[in-house]
């Protein structure tokens, strides 16, 4: 394996984005294609090369090729390419921000920091060496010694969607590599091209070809995935309904599987909480990247309806001053949501609220960006008076909706949390020791916020929910990435004395 780093520098996005093989951008087998959008102008940009069967077959061949050797590759060799990749990912920052914003429609600045939350986890792979040590025992018996090995599963892959093309990639790829493993990537066909930025920069870090692929596509790509015999294991971020096809597909086909799905994610705001800090943190966690973000707060539960009351009044005016429009403008807080069938799907959550007697207080609707009247462009959007029987309640929008619901106190609060069917994240706003220790004692998620709107672990820890927002065992990356990314070997040796030892035939104890 050669770790020497090429000469450095990405290719801007082509007007075809194909697929990434054996260390090198093809167009593969497959004869379909589907547009990409720029969504703040409602234009379509470029077209991805939709993979076929033979296309994934392909990538699986090289990888499985390229694993062996790298997997008998030193940890600490390991590590050094991607402390290469994530120094390039530096140098490169700007250009897959604006690559990623282009194509998904985030602002530059929201698009700028999901690549320093990638990082993040590329520099937590780094550590490889320390994360992969196993556990000695010394004479477990007489002369006896017993210690563990974790080593990689071969060739694994990762299912990522439209709203993170760069960071969700790398909550994946970085600990894997790490762990000895090839990765095959299918990100979103809606935002494909910082996919092959991060493989060519790989490449340039010194990862072997073959090591890391890119095979574009939809439905069809996926099932090849999960039916191709020769990966191992399956990483899949999206919504709920296709994160438990995915785990159901994949065991049955004798794949690992990790498949985080949907959220709703509550804040708690508390009688005594700051309402100026609190509003500020509600307002940048429900409309920040347009709402689509598993982490994004869409519900607001206001304890008391002095609380509520008070809260409501500050939302509003916040909610109706936030500033929408292209994602390199000045000043803008919020861009598009992702393509047309998105836009109108939030509409029609906001009307389908409005004929279920929720209070429209701020209504996003109407909103129009001068010189984008084309883009997919929905307002932020504000209800209260929101009941849980409500369809903008129980569902997932993925959207700038934002839904305030009243309890009278904090058992109220608890018991609406803990009975929705998503765990994913909730956060409480409060000045009290008492009641956020309760809170993080009490509420049944995977990730809790005190006085953090957006919970998401750094990459140290594990980020995953619980319920019906992750299907599988372990959460990604952090310690839980690790475990999930190798499989574990159990060593227990005896070296015997010169002289000769006769077999035992009684069931062998530590005696």
């Amino acid at each position: 394996m050669s770790a020497v780093a090429k000469q450095t520098g990405i290719a801007a996005p082509a007007g075809v984005v194909g697929h990434y093989i054996e260390g090198r951008r093809v167009t593969g087998a497959g004869t379909r294609r589907s547009p990409v959008y720029n969504p703040a102008r409602g234009q379509v940009v470029r077209e991805v090369v939709l993979a076929d069967a033979a296309d994934v077959d392909a990538a699986v061949q090289s990888a499985a090729a390229a694993q062996a050797g790298w997997g008998r590759t030193p940890a600490l060799q390991r590590a050094r390419v991607l402390f290469r990749f994530k120094e390039l990912i530096s140098q490169h920052a700007k250009l897959i921000a604006a690559t990623l914003s282009e194509e998904h429609g985030k602002t530059l600045a929201d698009a700028e920091g999901e690549v320093t939350r990638g990082m993040e986890v590329v520099e937590f792979a780094c550590g490889a060496p320390q994360l992969l040590k196993g556990e000695f025992s010394e004479s477990v018996g007489t002369g006896v010694d017993c210690y563990g090995m974790r080593q990689p599963l071969g060739v694994v892959a990762g299912i990522t969607p439209f709203n993170f093309p760069a960071m969700v990639p790398m909550w994946m790829f970085p600990v894997a590599l790490a762990c000895g493993n090839a990765f095959i990537l299918k990100p979103s066909e809606r935002d494909p091209s910082v996919s092959l930025m991060l493989a060519e920069l790989l490449q340039q870090a010194g990862l072997p070809d073959g090591v890391f692929s890119v095979v574009q596509g939809d439905k069809a790509a996926v099932d090849a995935i999960l039916e191709h015999p020769g990966i191992a294991a399956v990483s899949f971020v999206g919504s709920t309904p296709i994160a438990r096809y995915i785990q159901s597909q994949a065991v049955l086909h004798g794949k690992r599987v990790q498949a985080l799905g949907g959220a709703k994610n509550h804040a708690v705001i508390m009688p005594d909480a700051d309402l100026d800090a609190a509003t500020e943190a509600l307002v940048g966690a429900a409309y920040g990247s347009a709402g689509e973000r598993c982490m994004a707060i869409s519900v607001a539960v206001a304890v008391g309806e002095a609380t509520a009351d008070a809260l409501i009044d500050k939302l509003k005016k916040r909610v109706a001053a936030l500033k929408v429009g292209a994602p390199d403008g000045a000043g803008v807080d919020m861009g598009p949501l992702v393509n047309d069938a998105a836009r109108l799907r939030v509409r029609g959550y906001i009307e389908g609220g409005l004929a279920e007697g929720a209070a429209l207080l701020v209504d996003g609707r109407g909103v129009s960006v001068p010189g984008c009247e084309q883009g997919f462009y929905v307002g932020p959007t504000l209800f209260d008076r929101v009941r849980p029987d409500m369809r903008i309640y129980r569902e997932e929008i993925f959207g700038p909706v934002l839904s305030v619901v009243r309890v009278a106190d904090y058992a109220g609060a608890m018991k609406l949390v803990n009975s929705h069917e998503f765990a994913n994240g909730a956060a409480v706003f409060t000045r009290s020791g008492a009641v956020a220790h309760a809170f993080s004692r009490d509420v049944e998620i995977g990730m809790v916020g005190i006085n953090v709107p957006i919970p998401v672990p750094m990459a140290f820890h594990s980020f995953g929910g619980w319920r019906n927002s992750l299907f599988g065992d372990h959460h990604m990356h952090g310690p839980e990435g690790v475990r999930f990314y190798t499989r574990l070997k159990t060593v227990t040796q005896r070296w015997p004395e010169p002289e000769a030892v006769r077999a035992d035939f009684s069931m062998p104890t530590m005696k």
